[in-house]
C-alpha cells in the first residue's frame, strides 16, 4: 500500500446503487427451467423466460392476497 493516495478527481458515490435497484438472481430447478423454456419457445410471442416467471409469480401473489382476505 502507498503511504498516501490522491483523491482529487474522486467522485463520491460513483458506484453506489440503492438496494431497491439491485437485480436479485433467481435460480430455478432444472426440471422447472426446462418446462418453462419449452413453454416460452412454443408460445412464439417473443416473451422471455424472465417475463413468464414474473407473470406467474404475480398471479400467485394475487391468489395469495385473495385467500388471505
Amino acid at each position: 500500500m502507498k503511504k498516501e493516495y490522491d483523491f482529487i478527481d474522486a467522485e463520491q458515490g460513483k458506484f453506489y446503487r440503492p438496494i431497491e435497484e439491485l437485480d436479485i438472481p433467481i435460480y430455478l430447478e432444472k426440471d422447472v427451467q426446462d418446462f418453462l423454456m419449452k413453454y416460452v419457445s412454443k408460445s412464439g410471442d417473443g416473451s422471455s423466460l424472465s417475463e413468464l416467471v414474473n407473470s406467474l409469480v404475480k398471479k400467485d401473489i394475487e391468489i395469495s392476497k385473495k385467500l388471505a382476505s
